[in-house]
């Protein structure tokens, strides 16, 4: 049985997922502050044999240091990481781990398609890898949080406005104006960003995937398949790449 130990730190959340054989046993959500004691937990109570951490964010080494001592093989994915794709984005220091292991499950899933993963968090990113299994960007624009406290902060008199709350077409006050065109712009952006693709890469999958792709499933109009854990698929069949095939 090969159980895998799966970390995904991103801007908002700690994500931890348990595979074994493939197949997510265990998955919890934390934060920075109790990572330590949720991550030991995990390893007391399934004892996996392969780890692999993800991080978009700078933080403390610890919680690697900690996995690197209980787990005798462990890999921090990065911009330069071994994948059974082509990894060809151009800027390999600044590329979000996270996007490497969301097109390497995409491809692995559909592998006879272009496949087009848009992941709604922090920001919105496009990411496309081709049938010929080559990974080299696509687009990022902001996410729907960093758009509301944007108008806030670039603007004298439009005020903080909380996603949650009436969300109308036509908005009747200035802060369902702003919630409205926040909300519905992101779901046609996404929308024109995968008709776009589409009409340039034939053999079309799409999927979506994030934190907040739940709030956008039913906004959405494209054809676009919703997949919440595609990250941590990645970043399994990542870890279980460089150990069937070390340097």
């Amino acid at each position: 049985m090969s159980i895998n130990l799966c970390i995904d730190w991103g801007n908002t959340n700690i994500k931890a997922a348990i595979f074994e054989n493939d197949v997510i046993k265990k998955q919890i959500v934390f934060n920075e502050d109790n990572a330590l004691e949720k991550v030991t937990d995990l390893m007391d109570a399934y004892k996996p044999e392969k780890a692999i951490v993800c991080s978009v964010v700078s933080h403390s080494d610890e919680l690697e240091q900690l996995v690197k001592s209980r787990i005798s093989t462990m890999v921090k994915l990065d911009g330069y990481t071994r994948l059974p794709i082509n990894n060809a984005y151009l800027s390999a220091d600044t590329l979000g781990a996270d996007r490497v292991a969301m097109v390497t499950a995409a491809h692995v899933m559909n592998p006879t398609q272009n496949n087009l993963v848009v992941s709604c968090g922090t920001c919105i990113t496009y990411n496309l890898v081709q049938k010929n299994r080559t990974f080299r960007g696509g687009a990022i624009s902001p996410g729907m949080r960093m758009r509301l406290k944007a108008m806030n902060a670039f603007t004298d008199r439009l005020p903080e406005v909380d996603v949650e709350g009436d969300l109308l077409l036509l908005g009747y006050d200035t802060e369902s104006c702003m919630r409205t065109g926040a909300i519905f712009g992101m779901a046609a952006e996404i929308d024109g960003m995968v008709a776009e693709y589409e009409r340039a890469y034939p053999d079309f999958n799409a999927i979506l995937t994030g934190g907040d792709a739940p709030f956008f499933a039913s906004k959405i109009k494209s054809k676009i398949f919703a997949d919440p854990d595609l990250l941590l698929k990645g970043l399994n069949l990542i870890v279980n790449y460089n150990v069937s095939f070390p340097r």
